[in-house]
């Protein structure tokens, strides 16, 4: 836990690791505050036809230990993997606590996986167990050949087919009150890698990334847990910012966290769905923020109880920084991780670490540097890979079935990100772009974030994504893909008053050469820019 302090120095030679020797996820999250206070609600759940369903950590601790005797009798045990395909619900948190119960190893599968991603998901995870809803069950129908190891599939919307029903099973057996004796470095979690630059790897995490978490969830949100604090996220509970951004460390802290299932982001509903429950604490992506940003006098529409927004992901850049504080009367905290360690760097505007178009600065805790390609660690000013020395509690243990690329994801004890950025010298860190994003074009290195601040900027455009698009005298130009905002209507003279307006604001060789108007932009169940995509087609 963060000490409560007044200068960010004083934050970083206060804090300790206090790592037990014994850990256990469900323990941390539920039984302690399901013997304390039963009745304390740890999920408000709004569901699909508008009523709401308030769940208690007692519910948590009876379901999940049912949940677990389920499991048990199925022939889960210690390390084996029960893959989760569940959208932001109470079944979701259940289901992850049953899991950890007995020493075995959550898998979160995202809602939006097609058919070849659940697949190979399933396959290369070697899942005995798969939890979904009739949709997953619909999606796995149509799976060729299903994994040999997936021996049982239960079904949270009921029985049906070869799938027997979550709560039907849950309801006929008793608590499995004996819980297995983990330690911190015990697979508790694994979580595949977004999958912007090639196949999605498996990312295995001990129970201590909870742990490792704490620091990194308290500092953009300013010191949570605060009186009345309330959190939620759009993002899927299937990804580490859904997962372990919000819902997992909203449980350990005792913050009631908010659950709704959009089927399609829409920002006029997350505004009201923020006031309907006094939200004051959100994880919000850059992507969404940037279409929350077209929508128009949001704090006189709602009668809003932000308290702190985080976002990470992507870099957040200054139009949207200055969009929140204008129209939202509250500074947006940029945070940064990956999948294999997250929740490294941050921004905490209440003790002055911000700054527009920076990060932040390393979580206490966690020691983050930009490096070359040796391994040593650069100057301020001096572009290199951002990266995290190990050991780290929030690192993730090893990536499932590949030795050689858990050895490669590390030069000594640095654990490269792939993501190059720069320090300054007041030691925040800028994120300039992944390795394989940045542009080379006529000699100069140029990061695609700045380019589409740029262009978010311009009133015809609503969403950008900005790529190197190969040229034979410049080595690559910048060609931006870009959505149009509502009753803009693409043409001729709208690309060359982009490109002035891009020119005149940054410089003549970081202006898009080539423009293309897309309805959408690809991006990954995270809510990044698949701009491998976008390169292709380039």
């Amino acid at each position: 836990m963060l000490p409560r302090a007044d200068t960010y120095e004083d934050l970083r030679d206060r804090f300790r690791w206090e790592i037990p020797e014994r850990f256990n996820i469900a323990e941390a999250c539920c039984d302690r505050w399901a013997a304390r206070e039963p009745g304390r609600t740890a999920i408000i759940h709004r569901l699909p036809d508008g009523k709401v369903a308030h769940v208690s950590y007692g519910m948590l601790r009876d379901a999940s230990e049912r949940l677990a005797r389920v499991l048990a009798d199925a022939g889960v045990g210690r390390g084996d993997r029960v893959a989760l395909l569940l959208p932001q619900c109470p079944e979701t948190a259940i289901a992850h606590l049953a899991v950890y119960r007995i020493g075995a190893v959550a898998v979160p599968l995202a809602m939006l996986f097609g058919i070849d991603a659940l697949a190979y998901r399933l396959a290369d995870s070697g899942a005995a167990v798969l939890i979904t809803g009739s949709g997953g069950l619909a999606k796995l129908d149509r799976i060729d050949s299903p994994p040999p190891s997936l021996q049982t599939v239960i079904s949270i919307d009921g029985p049906e087919a070869a799938a027997i029903g979550f709560h039907e099973a849950i309801g006929a057996v008793e608590p499995l009150t004996e819980r297995a004796e983990t330690g911190p470095d015990d697979p508790a979690l694994m979580i595949y890698t977004s999958g912007t630059t090639g196949p999605a790897k498996g990312a295995l995490h001990g129970h201590r990334v909870l742990l490792g978490h704490l620091p990194g969830v308290q500092m953009p949100h300013e010191f949570l847990p605060q009186p009345g604090d309330v959190m939620w996220t759009p993002a899927d509970w299937a990804w580490a910012g859904g997962l372990l951004n919000v819902l997992l460390p909203a449980l350990y802290l005792g913050v009631p966290v908010v659950a709704y299932r959009f089927e399609k982001f829409d920002p006029e509903l997350a505004f009201a769905l923020m006031a309907e429950f006094g939200v004051r604490n959100a994880f919000i992506p850059p992507t969404a923020l940037r279409m929350m940003r077209t929508v128009k006098s949001p704090r006189q529409r709602w009668n809003l109880s932000l308290r702190t927004i985080g976002s990470g992901g992507e870099s957040l850049g200054r139009e949207v920084y200055d969009w929140a504080r204008s129209e939202l009367g509250l500074t947006i905290n940029e945070f940064y991780g990956q999948t294999e360690c997250n929740l490294v760097l941050s921004s905490c505007a209440a003790i002055g670490v911000s700054r527009p178009g920076a990060i932040g600065k390393p979580v206490p805790g966690h020691e983050v540097a930009v490096i070359d390609a040796a391994g040593n660690v650069l100057p301020p000013g001096q572009i290199g890979q951002i990266a995290v020395r190990r050991p780290d509690p929030v690192m993730f243990l090893e990536y499932w079935g590949r030795p050689d690329a858990t050895v490669a994801k590390f030069v000594g004890d640095w654990m490269k990100t792939g993501d190059e950025g720069f320090v300054d010298a007041d030691g925040y860190v800028t994120f300039i772009g992944r390795d394989d994003d940045v542009i080379t074009s006529a000699g100069y290195r140029i990061g695609p974030g700045e380019i589409e601040d740029c262009l978010i900027a311009h009133p015809a455009v609503a969403l950008a994504a900005a790529v190197g698009k190969p040229d034979p005298v410049r080595t690559e130009i910048v060609k931006a893909f870009i959505v149009p905002a509502e009753g803009v209507v693409p043409s001729a003279e709208l690309v060359a008053d982009i490109q002035a307006f891009v020119r005149e604001r940054l410089a003549a060789h970081e202006y898009p050469r080539e423009i293309e108007f897309l309805q959408e932009l690809p991006l990954t169940t995270t809510g990044k820019v698949i701009r491998r995509l976008l390169r292709e087609r380039a």
